[in-house]
């Protein structure tokens, strides 16, 4: 049975949602002011039916050829106000890191966070991964991401899940992991398309690093539930017991951690390079290229 889902975009300076996975050579598309889908996610309570006949049954709709140049995939869920969405994520959950997985009633003990940046950082497929002008060693990391939209009284409502690529400067992390702030300080890609449905518990895929326009180095990878330590209601339960996740109206983009990568292969990626994320399980592609940005100096 196939998962329902939703993806949004701009067109013609109005945002749009569309229901499904944009097969065909048009699709349907749904006019949603700033904040109505975020509200009908909440009004929905978990109910993908609900929450899609509540934004087909009052909207304009328009049909658009998908490579219409004026159509542009966006984040699911994301505010035209830019600081109204936080991009975030946990480290060193996968059980190949522990040897193991908590037990099903241990103790909880809270894995590491970070804070990547606001939601609209995030790059969409195609689009290029910025990262400084000279990192130690980057690493990609391909990762389930968690969607939450916070209500007026800043209760998180569970949207559903997406995939992305949280691009980063490990090498830099393991030079000193009190430096791990500015070794996230890379473009992160996220996936247009939003499951609706509970955090997956498998998810299969490959990467591949394209260089010079030949695959440089392949490998495997897992990031659903089953493949974390920690148990995935735990590590959310604890991150919204911070008020600061749970300003009305905010909405969270939470990551839950990558397998071993190309990093631990001992492979080193280098400007330029594309990293080719495809999620086989759930038939989602991140092709990105990065490119290192060495920044105009500050004037003295």
């Amino acid at each position: 049975m196939s998962i329902p889902t939703l993806f949004e975009a701009t067109y013609k300076g109005n945002r749009y949602v569309g229901f499904g996975r944009a097969r065909s050579q048009t699709q349907t598309l749904y006019c949603v002011d700033d904040g109505r889908l975020a509200a009908a996610v909440v009004a929905a309570k978990g109910s993908p039916a609900t929450l899609e006949a509540a934004i087909t049954a009052s909207t304009e709709a328009v049909t658009v050829a998908l490579d219409d140049p004026e159509l542009s995939l966006v984040s699911p869920l994301l505010s035209t106000t830019g600081g109204n969405s936080l991009l975030s994520g946990f480290m060193g959950t996968h059980r190949k890191k522990w040897g193991g997985k908590t037990a099903p009633d241990g103790e909880f003990t809270p894995p590491k966070w970070f804070f990547k940046g606001f939601g609209d950082w995030a790059r969409m497929p195609g689009e290029p991964l910025t990262v400084p002008a000279n990192p130690v060693a980057l690493i990609e990391e391909p990762e389930v991401v968690l969607v939450y939209v916070n209500d007026e009284q800043g209760y998180p409502h569970y949207a559903g899940y997406t995939f992305g690529n949280d691009l980063c400067d490990i090498g830099l992390h393991r030079k000193d992991p009190g430096y791990n702030p500015y070794c996230k300080l890379c473009d992160t890609a996220v996936a247009p398309l939003l499951f609706l449905a509970a955090p997956p518990r498998t998810v299969s895929g490959r990467t591949t690093i394209v260089r010079d326009g030949a695959p440089a180095w392949e490998g495997d990878f897992e990031c659903g539930g089953d493949a974390l330590y920690f148990r995935v209601q735990d590590m959310v339960d604890h991150l919204f017991s911070f008020p600061a996740v749970r300003r009305p109206g905010l909405v969270n983009y939470v990551l839950l951690g990558a397998d071993e990568a190309s990093f631990h292969d001992g492979f080193r990626i280098a400007d330029g390079d594309r990293v080719v994320i495809e999620v086989n399980s759930h038939d989602v592609t991140l092709d990105n290229e990065v490119r290192h940005l060495a920044p105009v100096p500050l004037s003295s």
